[in-house]
C-alpha cells in the first residue's frame, strides 16, 4: 500500500500528536498520506459528501479514535471499497487494531504487508411511513435499533421474517445486529456473542415484558420487517419513536411506520495484524 487517508477524532487526539506521528512515518517511507479531522454530525450531509473528499488513489483508511469513529467512517465511506485500520484512542476498541503506544509497530507491519484483511457483513435498512412512502435508508456495520424518542414506556411492535408474521413484542425496543455488532448494544441487552466474520442477523428485544423472549439468530439472506404499533398512551400525545443506524443516523417515526432490514450489498474491510483470536480478544476486553 502506498496511499493512505487518515480520519482523526479530534476529541481523542486534540493536539494531533498521534495523527502527525503516523503521517510523518508514512511520508518518510515514500507513502502518500492525506489527513482529515472527523466532522461533527451537523457538518456532514450524507455519505457522498464525505466520500468526495477522499482522493481516488487511496488504498487504506486509518481511523484514529474508538469504535464509534470507525463505525461512522465505515458508513460514510461504504462505497469506497478499501480496508480500514483502526487505532484505538478510546476505551474497549473491539474494531480497532492497537493503541497510540503501538502505532510504530502497527505501521511497520502495514508497510511490510504483514496483515490479513477481514470482510464484515453490513446491514441495510429502509424506513417506510404508515402509507408506504420511503422516508430514508442507510447502512450499518453494527446494528439498527428501534426505541422511543422520549419516554421509557414499553410499546408494541410486530416482527416479520420474509413476509411471515413472527412475533408481537411488548418491550422498550429492539436491536437488529450484525455479527460485528454482537459485542455492542446486543451484548448489553443479553444477546449472544458471534464470531464477527459470520454471516447472519441477531434480533434482540430490549427489556421485553415476557419471560420467554430471547434473541433470534436468522440467516443473512432473510428480510426482517419491524412494524410499530405503539401504545394506548400514544393517543393525543407527542410520543414518537426513533430508528438509529450504529447509534448515529437517526430517523423519527410514528405508529404504523415500518422498517425493512436486509443484508447490505457492501461490506466493511478491516485490516487485522494481531495473531490474537477473537475469543482471546473477547476474554481480554471483558476481563
Amino acid at each position: 500500500m502506498n496511499h493512505f487517508f487518515i480520519i482523526t477524532n479530534e476529541t481523542k487526539d486534540a493536539s494531533f500528536d498521534t495523527t502527525n506521528l503516523i503521517k510523518n512515518y508514512l511520508l518518510k517511507r515514500g507513502k502518500t498520506c492525506y489527513v482529515r479531522k472527523e466532522k461533527k454530525e451537523s457538518e456532514v450531509y450524507g455519505h457522498n459528501t464525505v466520500l468526495r473528499e477522499v482522493p481516488l488513489d487511496v488504498e487504506c483508511v486509518i481511523v484514529l479514535g474508538g469504535d464509534g469513529t470507525l463505525l461512522r467512517a465505515a458508513r460514510n465511506l461504504v462505497d469506497l471499497n478499501v480496508p480500514f485500520l483502526g487505532i484505538n484512542l478510546g476505551t474497549l476498541g473491539y474494531l480497532t487494531e492497537g493503541d497510540r503506544n503501538s502505532v510504530t509497530d502497527i505501521l511497520e507491519r502495514v508497510v511490510a504487508d504483514e496483515y490479513i484483511q477481514e470482510e464484515r457483513m453490513m446491514l441495510y435498512g429502509k424506513i417506510l411511513s404508515p402509507d408506504g412512502q420511503v422516508l430514508g435508508e442507510d447502512v450499518a456495520l453494527n446494528d439498527l435499533t428501534l426505541n422511543r424518542s422520549q419516554s421509557l414506556r414499553i410499546f408494541k411492535f410486530k416482527v416479520y421474517v420474509n413476509g411471515e408474521f413472527l412475533y408481537l413484542y411488548a418491550a422498550d425496543g429492539i436491536i437488529v445486529s450484525t455479527p460485528t455488532g454482537s459485542t455492542a448494544y446486543n451484548l448489553s441487552c443479553g444477546g449472544p456473542v458471534v464470531e464477527p466474520t459470520a454471516k447472519l442477523f441477531l434480533v434482540t428485544p430490549i427489556a421485553p415484558h415476557s419471560l420467554n423472549n430471547r434473541s433470534l439468530i436468522l440467516s443473512s439472506t432473510d428480510t426482517i420487517e419491524l412494524e410499530i404499533l405503539g401504545s394506548e398512551k400514544d393517543r393525543g400525545s407527542d410520543a414518537g419513536y426513533v430508528a438509529s443506524f450504529d447509534g448515529d443516523a437517526v430517523f423519527r417515526l410514528e405508529p404504523g411506520s415500518r422498517i425493512v432490514v436486509q443484508r447490505a450489498e457492501q461490506v466493511t474491510k478491516i485490516l487485522k495484524l494481531s495473531s490474537m483470536s477473537f475469543l482471546e480478544t473477547l476474554r481480554v476486553k471483558m476481563s
